[in-house]
Formats: structure tokens, C-alpha cells, sequence
């Protein structure tokens, strides 16, 4: 895997994960500026996908790929379910959805490098 890309994502996600969490204690619905940072995590995380999938076609390691893939696509799946999820509900709950959808991205990465690592 690509390391900089992974420690990228891991801090983004992180960030979004506070931000969201901290417009959640506000009781505020999420806004735009958490949205658009979501969709800079998921703009990476697609370039993460083709990056994963040209490293593994090309790589003489021991990875499993079926699993390795279906990390890098379960974690394109997960933003955009909890974005969806946060802009249909109308509490402070929809911003706690979206930071637990954030914090399993960081979750996705390690394990992804482990896979790669193995």
C-alpha cells in the first residue's frame, strides 16, 4: 500500500470524526464544510482503490485478494451511507452517525495494511 496516502486518510478521517462529533454536542445538524471534507475522504479513497488494485496486480507478496479488494471498495460504501444517513435525520443523531461512519475509515486502513503487510 501506498503509506501516505493511508496516513493521509487515517488523519482526515480522524478530523472529520472530531468535527462531526463536536457539531453532535452542539446538537446541530451537519453542515457543508463536514460534507465537503467527507468528500475529500472519499475523492482519496477512491484514488486509494486504484492505487490498491495496480499495487496488487503487480506485486509478488502473499496478499489475499478478494478480501484486500473488498476492503478498498467496503470502504468507499461507508461515507456515503452515513453522509446519507446524517442528512436524513434531523437531530444531533445524524452527526453521530456520520463521526461513527468516519471513525471506521481509520478502522478500514489498518486493517488494509495489515493485509498488505502480511
Amino acid at each position: 500500500m501506498y503509506e501516505p496516502l493511508t496516513l493521509v486518510l487515517v488523519a482526515l478521517s480522524l478530523g472529520a470524526t472530531i468535527f462531526a462529533l463536536s457539531i453532535a454536542g452542539l446538537d446541530r445538524r451537519i453542515n457543508w464544510p463536514l460534507l465537503g471534507l467527507t468528500g475529500v475522504i472519499e475523492v482519496l479513497l477512491v484514488g486509494q482503490l486504484v492505487v490498491g488494485i495496480v499495487q496488487l496486480v503487480g506485486t509478488d507478496r502473499d496478499v489475499s485478494g478478494p478480501f484486500f479488494v473488498g476492503y478498498l471498495i467496503g470502504s468507499l460504501l461507508i461515507l456515503p451511507i452515513g453522509a446519507l444517513w446524517a442528512l436524513t435525520e434531523s437531530s444531533r443523531w445524524g452527526a453521530g452517525a456520520l463521526a461513527i461512519a468516519c471513525l471506521v475509515i481509520p478502522v478500514l486502513e489498518l486493517r488494509l495494511h495489515d493485509l498488505w503487510a502480511v
